[in-house]
């Protein structure tokens, strides 16, 4: 197992993606902090995990929250591997967008792993070791209609990436970007509907990404595999940023 002896947290790990990606790991031998609101999907995912001989715990956070981001951070201590993961998802026009909903989007898409990289690096590079991935999405590449929340968010994240894997290269703590394209969890389902079918047909592979294909290449590069690798934006998004 590839991420034996390893802690990893992983932000929005209750549902989706994250919790895609906390069962992956874990099967790979790391101890997962499973992070989120929802302490219902949170208990769930964490059963799953030790149900299948694996080692996890839930922790609640707000991560629009900046206290209870400071909160997630003591509670993890020393991890190995961070999975920036967690985001709130606006879709609708521009001309439509609630300030309300745009703050929080900033503080939860780009404030929250900001803060929470901050408190969490500093023990990997005591440790000479570790790695950073951040979720994105390939529409901080693209325009999307509807999303303009949503991917200014995530382009600001891949900036992010781009300055970690500078500042901490020495150290030995990789920082590197994985950007799906349109995903079939119950976020994305409930938040646009029939709009991910029509989205799904301009890639090349004319389908939806499941969950499990997006965990399996963060997997690769938060192991060893991947130990020359930082700085990195992944597109898994069907082909689509590429044409």
């Amino acid at each position: 197992m590839e991420l034996a002896n390893r802690t990893a947290l992983i932000t929005g790990g209750t549902s989706g993606i994250g919790a895609a990606t906390a069962k992956r790991l874990a099967r790979e031998g790391a101890e997962v902090i499973v992070a989120g609101r929802n302490a219902s999907d949170g208990a769930k995912v964490v059963r799953e995990i030790t149900e299948a001989k694996g080692r996890a715990r839930f922790v609640a956070v707000d991560l629009a929250d900046l206290e209870s981001v400071r909160r997630l951070a003591d509670a993890a201590g020393t991890v190995d591997i961070l999975i920036n993961n967690a985001a709130e998802f606006p879709f609708g026009p521009t001309v439509e967008q609630a300030p309300d909903v745009f703050e929080r989007a900033l503080a939860t898409n780009v404030r929250a792993p900001y803060f929470l990289t901050a408190a969490l690096v500093p023990r990997m590079l005591a440790k000479g070791r570790g790695a950073v991935v951040n979720v994105s999405t390939m529409a901080a590449e693209i325009g999307i209609p509807g999303l303009s929340v949503y991917s200014a968010s995530k382009a600001a994240l891949n900036s992010l990436t781009r300055t970690w894997a500078a500042e901490f290269a020495g150290g030995g703590v990789r920082v590197n970007t994985v950007a799906p394209g349109p995903t079939r969890t119950d976020k994305v389902m409930a938040t646009m509907g029939d709009s991910v079918e029509q989205l799904a047909k301009s890639l090349p592979m004319s389908r939806v990404a499941a969950p499990q294909e997006i965990a399996e290449v963060i997997l690769f590069l938060s192991s060893d595999r991947a130990s020359f690798i930082t700085g990195a934006t992944v597109a898994v998004d069907g082909g689509r940023t590429a044409v």
